[in-house]
């Protein structure tokens, strides 16, 4: 897919970045710079805040396209897996007890260890399992044993499994997975340097209902938002509120994602420097203005997010505007 001409520059004036200040009883503190864009399933940039060509790791904001083979392979249905497991294996979970026996049960039904899983043990705890994710090992090593491909080297760019994560997500984006920048997440598995549009899109896809696979895993995050993040987390918190209209999944150093379901709308926001208090207020701040949630959803969300602590504020400025091209 080539991306619409209304990309333009990234310097094209009048479509200026978000900004999220800090406040501290009224006086501000800190301040963040947030890029934002909207795409429609076509790759269309529709609305923008920012950059939309901005370029960074997507993060943990993937792990829905790479349980998508989980799907794709048989693997989900030859270990008869239901909603949990697939809710499990888009996660970035707690490490609840809940949520790493959903991993496990996973690997029981292939067969598997929890030694098997090359995600650490966070400090702390005691098993990879609680990891938060566990859950997206857990389905890459059930598709390598479905698929009878070395469970070994499972996170290496150049394993069968990887190279399948490559080429789904190449054909959302209408491009040669193989053209794809790759890199180590935190967790030892490649995760994906994309423009922002790019995120938007995959997100537009995620939420749109037309694959039959997304369509699944996206059902399953809907049905079981406290798996896909936690209590007190904002994806669980936004997908619960959203009673099956918003789909979110966030990402590390300011990656945040969204959709809005049967729409074939994305959403995807970059903080330039990380902050994920700036992404979150970001997120509530744009959903208001694209009126995704009601005002009486996000006032309660508001409350939990926008002020993290007595006398401490978090404000937005700035909104998307459509792409007419000045």
């Amino acid at each position: 897919m080539t991306f619409s001409s209304s990309f333009g520059s990234s310097n094209r004036p009048g479509v200026p970045p978000l900004e999220v200040r800090l406040t501290r009883n009224g006086i501000g503190e800190s301040l963040h710079r947030v890029h934002a864009v909207v795409c429609d399933q076509r790759g269309r940039v529709l609305m923008r805040a920012g950059d939309p060509q901005q370029l960074s790791f997507i993060r943990s904001a993937l792990k829905p396209f790479q349980a998508q083979v989980f799907v794709s392979s048989g693997a989900a249905d030859q270990g008869n897996h239901d909603e949990r497991a697939l809710a499990i294996a888009c996660a970035s979970h707690a490490g609840e007890a809940a949520q790493a026996r959903e991993a496990f049960k996973i690997l029981w039904k292939a067969d598997l260890e929890s030694e098997q899983l090359q995600c650490p043990t966070p400090s702390g705890r005691q098993s990879p399992l609680e990891h938060n994710c566990s859950g997206k090992h857990a389905a890459f090593l059930a598709t390598c044993r479905r698929m009878q491909w070395p469970l070994e080297t499972y996170l290496q760019t150049d394993h069968p499994l990887q190279q399948q994560v490559l080429k789904r997500v190449g054909e959302l984006l209408g491009m040669p997975g193989a053209e794809l920048v790759t890199a180590r997440d935190d967790c030892g598995a490649p995760t994906l340097q994309l423009q922002l549009a790019q995120m938007a899109l995959l997100f537009a896809h995620l939420g749109g209902g037309q694959d039959p696979e997304l369509e699944r895993l996206s059902r399953s995050m809907l049905a079981h938002p406290d798996l896909v993040a936690g209590e007190g987390r904002f994806d669980t918190a936004v997908m619960r509120s959203s009673h099956g209209q918003v789909l979110s999944k966030g990402g590390a150093e300011g990656i945040q994602c969204l959709s809005r379901v049967g729409e074939g709308l994305g959403l995807a926001i970059k903080v330039e420097d990380g902050a994920s208090r700036a992404k979150h207020a970001v997120a509530l701040h744009l959903m208001q203005q694209l009126e995704w949630l009601t005002p009486l959803t996000l006032d309660e969300l508001g409350s939990q997010f926008l002020a993290p602590n007595p006398g401490v504020k978090l404000e937005v400025s700035g909104e998307l505007r459509f792409d007419n091209g000045r």
